[in-house]
């Protein structure tokens, strides 16, 4: 899995018990050259804004990598703490959550009309709802195993789960993320084992969500409209996209260079956020942008490598749960500047300006990487005594699932 360190533990005055815990090399390393590559890209995407505004041009990279230093220390924390310790919190967190998700209904509008941040704009609860109802359905999840195929005890629950939170971001409004939140919530409940019509029925329920916002929300409905217009005629795309397309065409397969870009200059809305990715485009060509893809690939292995490891239910699903929101926020970043999907104001994680943003999502690589410790702990100790639960990588229903198996695991 990775490099191996060293540590002492002391159990008593008498005793020593040396063991090696295995750092995965390959996801720190991933994360290191995205968190790199996105100070470089965020300087050359914000330094005009940053002067414009605020009268310097490194305000923005320089606000980036204070979030980074701090983001970084909750990622170290939490790598050497249990992540055990999350099934204790996980009603707190989601609890907590709730509550910010309330107290920002009543903020004023600050980004485009929405009420999204609290704490003067630097905490954006709808970022931490992502990771704490992982946190949460992954606890529950795996204390219901038995029972998540039926309607009462499996199905309705979690729709009343995934509805809360869903409906609190809903009402800010926040449509990319009540998306973001459904989809996540609905393929958790697939990989645990829920029953495949109720796994079903939340499809179709994600579909009339999307049907009544198109009707209720104008910005839902202008954006679809657009991205329909743009499929068949790129004139007629939305004015974010055309620049996006503009930048595309303008980097080619190399570059223009880093720095060198003008789209940013010349009309790309929010390039040092939602539009990051077209700025590397341009700058660094398709070559460039295939390659920041295969850096999120690759951390989408190492994750699910992690999860197939897992000692218990728990760990898989709060693993794959994590793997699978990172790659799902970049994918959708990067398929809105390709015009593949409609445009959804979903954050290219490590790269994107942002502090919500990054401390939550450094905050899951944490996990991860506590997941990845927990688990050579125990094989180098050689304390499991029974079968461990398995996500079966064969594929059955269409996806991953985790084995009935682990309903045996040992519970820590």
């Amino acid at each position: 899995m990775g490099t191996s360190t060293e540590v002492t533990f002391f159990k008593s005055k008498k005793t020593r018990v040396s063991t090696k815990l295995l750092i995965d090399v390959p996801l720190l390393i991933t994360v290191i050259i995205l968190v790199i590559i996105g100070l470089l890209i965020l300087y050359s995407a914000s330094w005009n804004y940053g002067l414009q505004k605020f009268g310097s041009s490194t305000y923005m990279v320089t606000r980036q990598a204070v979030w980074i230093f701090l983001s970084s220390i909750t990622a170290i924390v939490l790598t050497m703490i249990d992540y055990h310790f999350l099934k204790h919190t996980a009603t707190l967190i989601l609890a907590g959550t709730c509550g910010l998700l309330l107290i920002v209904l009543f903020m004023p509008s600050s980004i485009q009309g929405t009420t999204r941040t609290v704490l003067t704009g630097s905490v954006q609860p709808s970022e931490l709802a992502k990771i704490a109802l992982i946190i949460y359905l992954s606890h529950w999840l795996s204390k219901k195993q038995e029972s998540l195929s039926t309607l009462y005890w499996g199905f309705i629950p979690v729709i009343v789960i995934i509805g809360i939170i869903g409906g609190l971001i809903l009402a800010q409004p926040d449509v990319s993320a009540t998306i973001t939140v459904v989809f996540l919530g609905g393929i958790m409940f697939f990989i645990a084992g829920g029953n495949t019509k109720h796994i079903g029925a939340i499809i179709v329920l994600a579909m009339i969500m999307i049907f009544c916002g198109y009707f209720l929300f104008d910005k839902v409905s202008t954006r679809i409209d657009d991205f329909i217009h743009g499929l068949t005629d790129p004139a007629q795309a939305s004015y974010h996209i055309q620049r996006s397309i503009e930048a595309i065409l303008r980097g080619g397969w190399t570059g223009v260079g880093i720095g060198k870009g003008v789209v940013k200059l010349t009309g790309l809305p929010v390039a040092w956020t939602d539009s990051i990715y077209a700025v590397i485009l341009e700058e660094t060509g398709l070559i460039g942008g295939t390659l920041i893809a295969a850096l999120y690939l690759i951390l989408l292995w190492r994750g699910f490598a992690i999860a197939v490891k897992a000692p218990d239910n728990f760990g898989k699903l709060l693993a794959a749960g994590i793997t699978l929101w990172i790659t799902i926020e970049a994918a959708v970043n990067i398929g809105v500047m390709l015009n593949i999907v409609p445009f959804a104001g979903n954050a290219l994680p490590f790269i994107s300006f942002g502090g919500s943003s990054m401390i939550c999502t450094m905050a899951g690589i944490g996990i991860l990487m506590s997941i990845s410790r927990c688990t050579a702990i125990d094989s180098l100790e050689n304390e499991r005594t029974t079968p461990d639960a398995f996500i079966s990588l064969r594929r059955r229903d269409w996806g991953w699932r985790i084995s009935s198996l682990g309903r045996n695991s040992r519970k820590k």
